[in-house]
């Protein structure tokens, strides 16, 4: 299910900017307006960006093989970093050079009316993909704050469609402002500086997601309520004197690896033992699916601690 809403955010996102980006570079042509044509870049390079988007969403549901045998997670991650570095290399530098060149060269807008129109149909397109995307968050973000909820998202889907149309939507705020400020004035500057602020936007935006994707790349933890979810469950069994911990790695959006920690009683027989990683193995993936792998260690709680120590002075 949440794989599906993510790809669903995803399609609403690629159909609204698809339709933007053929009306704000009408509008451009029609007009010359900087601001427009930079906006035009940037809603084509969010087009872009959707379609590496899904690809990246597609191959992660790859099933596992003999040279990836946890699966395919980490592709949804890989595309999502591209999409960070297409928003910088692509819209940021194309919409600083459409403002500077226009700074050398202004010229004044014509068929002011018709910007108007493509920036009010551009918001209304924007904010219906936004609204998808803020849906999902809320839905899943809890007690978290809408920027905690960003960083500690796994679904690169949501929180980059996200991140984009809130750049778009202020984009579009940008462009409007300078539009309206060379109307009013008569000074075409206005609009060329519109589409620089717009290109640092846009800089902002690539590096808040390339952060995030490097992250997630690299490995990171899974969600700590998974983490508690793990250890509850393993400790429920009277086998073992206790679970010591566990360390989990964030494979996918929807693939988590973790390894348990635990202290057996003294007694137990080797047979004893793999009856109950296979009965807590079992448990935790019905429960909780996308844990795609569970390695049981057999562990002294102070062998674990002096672990966790030297991982926490290593921070």
């Amino acid at each position: 299910m949440a794989r599906s809403e993510s790809t669903v955010v995803v399609v609403i996102a690629l159909v609204g900017n698809l339709l933007i980006t053929v009306s704000k570079f009408g509008a451009a042509v029609f007009t010359g307006s900087a601001a427009m044509a930079s906006e035009g870049v940037h809603s084509l390079a969010d087009t872009t960006n959707e379609l590496l988007l899904l690809y990246g969403l597609h191959r992660a549901n790859a099933p596992p093989d003999r040279r990836h045998p946890f699966g395919h997670g980490r592709e949804a991650y890989f595309w999502s970093f591209i999409v960070a570095l297409l928003i910088l290399i692509v819209g940021a530098s194309v919409s600083f050079y459409q403002g500077a060149s226009r700074l050398k060269q202004p010229h004044a807008l014509t068929h002011i009316t018709a910007i108007y129109v493509v920036l009010g149909v551009s918001f209304v397109f924007e904010g219906i993909s936004w609204l998808s995307a803020l849906a999902r968050i809320r839905r899943v973000k809890g007690t978290l704050s809408y920027y905690q909820a960003f960083r500690a998202s796994k679904d690169p889907g949501v929180f980059t469609v996200l991140l984009e149309d809130s750049a778009a939507l202020l984009g579009l705020l940008v462009a409007l402002t300078g539009t309206v400020l060379t109307h009013y004035t008569g000074r075409p500057e206005f609009d060329a500086f519109a589409s620089i602020a717009i290109a640092l936007l846009l800089c902002a935006t690539s590096y808040l997601l390339a952060r995030e994707t490097k992250a997630l790349l690299i490995g990171e933890p899974a969600r700590p309520e998974l983490q508690r979810a793990i250890l509850t469950i393993a400790g429920q069994e009277e086998c073992i004197v206790r679970t010591n911990g566990v360390v989990t790695v964030q494979l996918g959006p929807d693939h988590v690896f973790a390894g348990l920690s635990t202290e057996f009683r003294d007694t137990l027989s080797a047979v004893e033992i793999e009856a109950y990683v296979e009965r807590v193995e079992a448990v935790i993936r019905k429960r909780h699916p996308e844990v795609v792998a569970l390695y049981v260690k057999p562990q002294k709680r102070e062998v674990w601690e002096a672990k966790r120590r030297n991982l926490e002075s290593a921070d």
